[in-house]
């Protein structure tokens, strides 16, 4: 199991885990100018909260699949941590943080699913 659409699943499932909310994930695979093919979005509620869904994440592609990320960036008190997969690249923000950078609206020409909060 390490096809994309597997590991997007268990991305979004890692983040549902631990609770983290608004996730919206962005096609940006027919976009010549993006650096990947997949953007996933989500939110914590603190940065202990982004912590520990990068880390929920983390061990759950790793342990479901096999699949180590290419890096982390971000990871401990940090309003934007980023999970590098090559073809997926995870953001995990505080609130405001992603209103400020708003990734949405930057790659808005792109199909955004989003997808329910579990809650």
């Amino acid at each position: 199991m390490s096809n994309n659409t597997d590991i997007q699943k268990l991305v979004i499932e890692g983040i549902q885990n631990r609770k983290g909310h608004g996730i919206s994930v962005i096609d940006l695979s027919n976009i010549d100018t993006a650096a990947t093919g997949t953007f996933i979005i989500a939110e914590g509620n603190s940065t202990t909260h982004t912590a520990s869904i990068a880390e929920s994440v983390e061990e759950h592609v790793r342990l479901n699949s096999g699949v180590k990320p290419y890096g982390i960036d971000g990871a401990e008190g940090s309003d934007w941590v980023i999970i590098d997969y090559g073809d997926i690249w995870v953001h995990i923000f505080m609130p405001e943080t992603r209103t400020r950078y708003n990734l949405e609206e930057l790659w808005s020409d792109a199909p955004i699913e989003q997808v329910a909060d579990l809650d």
